[in-house]
């Protein structure tokens, strides 16, 4: 097509097209009608012509939308301008109207009467609509991978699904959602990197939030006694099919609860989204059966531990032990290391990769959780839990720490490991402790990461399947020698 012609046709294109059904319930409803049928009903559709033939008078085409495909059936003797439509791009949206129909071969198709050019494909797509294989296209020009892959928009829209499951299920509970700042003088609630921004009207560095928590925590305080956040959270580390920078979180709060509530809220959440998005508590996760459905197995940390190395291990056993029994399976210990960062090296390094059905491992080491109440028994342990499915953690969950002299403790701390050089503890918040001098009642919390609930409802193996627009790095640049 010249392109004044194409100029031409842009000027003309509507600024909007009403379109009565998608193209997924029109199968829903019609998909078992017997070849050479009408149904009486005209519809209008529109998307995308993936395929397009010509045979003399006749043209078949493939239309799909985001719900679907379907085959328009245009004639030169009933369709409209039939001679512009048989000259189409593959890539062009159009929305075209007419009955129901199905061709004497039984393929379900829209007899079209009239049709709309939406939008011209002037970037052709080509022979991308046999499949894009290349990862880096895929994640860099989603807009073409959803187009060319039949798997990306039904791993999207099951994603939806899945983030508005998790929202209506603690709705039901009388949970309340708010949001809290992305921007904030301070990273706090987590251990992690941070990214560090400035903030040119205050002249003050402010740093992308690496958690939910301690705001949502500063609003229990304030008397919302059921609260969560669906959110970004960032994280300056490194990429791995496991992590992107940027994600997305679920935290929520409850007053009056401890970690063991905690736990039957994970399981109802992660079984109900299950539920709701798929339909059953057991799933395929790559080629293996996970089975999501409550009550989880739970074991504590220690348990675990000492089931891998084949001996008794606990933090009364004192560094020096644990240390040697670390050493005996390939793990370096560090000097800085305590016995609670040593017995969590040990799990995260030997146990956790292994647990492939739902698994609660209770009751962490003080020495790697600031956040977390002491353990109501057991000295130098704290109440917390992790989720782990498929290897991976997938909720993290405490009875949060009350007492603000506890906290300042564990806060400073965290800033003396700072300053020798970790750049993943954290600092004194001063807020947040104003915050508990105010009262904070018993309170359970946990975080999710909704990311990777989204990577066991779609069987993803890497998080940016599941992430719209991943973090990648820079596209080389073309014109480089």
């Amino acid at each position: 097509m010249a392109s004044d012609d194409a100029g031409s046709e842009q000027e003309s294109i509507p600024y909007k097209f009403g379109k009565t059904h998608e193209i997924g319930d029109i199968r829903e409803q019609y998909g078992t009608l017997e070849p050479g049928r009408g149904t009486g009903e005209v519809v209008s559709v529109a998307g995308r012509i993936l395929r397009l033939r010509r045979q003399g008078k006749v043209v078949f085409a493939e239309l799909r939308d985001w719900s679907g495909s379907v085959q328009l059936f245009a004639g030169a003797d009933f369709t409209e301008r039939f001679d512009r439509l048989a000259r189409c791009s593959l890539g062009d949206w159009i929305g075209a109207s007419g009955e129901v129909v199905t061709t004497r071969r039984g393929e379900l198709s829209v007899r079209v009467d009239t049709w709309e050019l939406l939008a011209l494909a002037t970037l052709g797509f080509g022979d991308k609509w046999h499949g894009v294989a290349d990862i880096d296209k895929r994640w860099r020009h989603r807009e073409v991978d959803l187009w060319a892959n039949e798997g990306p928009m039904t791993t999207l829209l099951t994603r939806s699904r899945a983030v508005r499951a998790v929202r209506s299920l603690l709705e039901d509970r009388g949970f309340v959602e708010v949001e809290t700042p992305v921007l904030q003088p301070q990273p706090g609630g987590a251990m992690a990197r941070p990214f560090v921004t400035h903030h040119n009207a205050l002249d003050s560095d402010f740093y992308l939030r690496i958690a939910l928590e301690l705001h949502l925590k500063r609003l229990v305080v304030g008397g919302v006694e059921r609260v969560f956040e669906l959110g970004r959270a960032f994280r300056n580390e490194g990429l791995s099919p496991r992590h992107n920078p940027e994600f997305t979180m679920l935290e929520c709060y409850q007053a009056y609860a401890d970690y063991n509530d905690m736990a039957e809220l994970t399981e109802q959440l992660v079984a109900g989204a299950a539920q709701r998005v798929v339909g059953r508590t057991v799933v395929t996760y790559q080629g293996r059966e996970l089975d999501l459905t409550p009550p989880w197995r739970r074991a504590t940390m220690t348990e675990l531990v000492s089931e891998k190395v084949g001996q008794q291990v606990d933090l009364a056993a004192g560094r020096q032990q644990l240390s040697r029994v670390a050493e005996q399976h390939g793990l370096e210990v560090l000097p800085a290391w305590g016995a609670g960062k040593i017995m969590n090296e040990l799990y995260e390094s030997f146990v956790e990769p292994d647990l492939w059905q739902p698994v609660m491992v209770f009751d962490y080491p003080r020495e790697v959780s600031p956040l977390a109440r002491p353990h109501r028994s057991e000295d130098g342990l704290v109440e917390r839990f992790e989720a782990v499915v498929a290897g991976r953690e997938l909720v993290n969950a405490f009875s949060e720490l009350t007492d603000p002299d506890i906290q300042r403790e564990n806060f400073e701390r965290q800033a003396e490991a700072k300053a020798s050089g970790d750049p993943e503890a954290m600092a004194v918040d001063e807020d947040y402790l104003f915050a508990l001098m105010h009262g904070l009642p018993p309170t359970g919390g946990l975080g999710m990461g909704i990311d990777r609930l989204a990577m066991l409802l779609t069987d993803s193996s890497n998080i940016r399947e599941v992430i719209p627009f991943p973090t990648l790095r820079p596209a080389p640049d073309p014109t480089a020698g």
